[in-house]
């Protein structure tokens, strides 16, 4: 008695939907890629966009943290005798000044 295959239109319908179904999915995550692609090129092409200007000092006279830093290392230079009295003085006028 010969092999008789049951089924054969079901199985070929699944098989049909599935590779539809795979094929579908493909050409979507290839759309996405191309459209991130693009958007990657659009970046890299577009002028750099103008640096944030720097935060203006205080008018009031204020001391920012960014100044306590430099004065912090410039007294460690003066403890550790690399920097003079009058070129300590200097560079603390200097920063203090603007």
């Amino acid at each position: 008695m010969p092999f008789m295959r049951r089924r054969p239109l079901l199985r070929a319908a699944a098989v049909g939907g599935g590779a539809y179904y795979m094929g579908k999915r493909h050409a979507e995550s290839a759309g996405r890629e191309e459209e991130q692609d693009q958007q990657i090129a659009e970046l890299q092409s577009a002028p750099p966009a103008a640096a944030p200007a720097p935060a203006a000092a205080p008018a009031g006279g204020g001391v920012t943290s960014d100044m306590l830093a430099r004065l912090g290392e410039l007294g460690k230079l003066h403890e550790q005798g690399v920097l003079t009295d009058e070129e300590f003085a200097g560079q603390k006028a200097k920063l203090l000044a603007g």
